[in-house]
């Protein structure tokens, strides 16, 4: 009797950790400046890491992120995030090969819906290329919307 309360007690404290957040799991497109697809993973209620994969000029570019969450204007399900992290890619101009390896930061709003398993984010972008071309690129921004899981 006691092993049954214990599993009841565990299970239900599994299902309270897990619905603490909007969502595990998101896989989606992003479209704006550059345009790719996107894949959130929630690490913690408020932690995620978000990858991207995005063409960029004639070349694919590969992107990491780490994010904090927090809720936005009081309103549920919609939240502020901030974070940073680090790219690299490869891209080709006038048949020349340039290898990039930058670090990001991020600034967005999401909001994730109650009635289908869809989010739908802003976010700022700006990156600096510290390998290749090294570029200051502040205004790299764009729209994700994402099938949650």
């Amino acid at each position: 009797m006691r092993k049954i309360v214990l599993t009841v007690i565990l299970a239900i404290s599994i299902v309270s950790l897990a619905s603490a957040q909007d969502y595990n799991n998101g896989v989606g497109l992003r479209g704006g400046t550059n345009w790719g697809l996107t894949i959130k993973h929630f690490v913690s209620d408020n932690a995620a890491f978000e990858g991207i994969l995005y063409a960029y000029g004639n070349g694919l570019n590969v992107t990491g992120l780490y994010e904090v969450h927090n809720q936005a204007f009081d309103v549920d399900r919609l939240r502020w995030y901030y974070g940073f992290g680090a790219h690299l890619g490869n891209y080709s101009s006038d048949n020349v090969s340039n290898f990039v390896l930058g670090v990001d930061g991020v600034l967005g709003i999401e909001y994730s819906f109650t009635e289908a398993p869809i989010s739908i984010g802003l976010d700022w972008n700006p990156y600096i290329n510290l390998v290749g071309n090294t570029d200051f690129l502040p205004n790299s921004g764009a729209l994700s919307i994402r099938y949650i899981f």
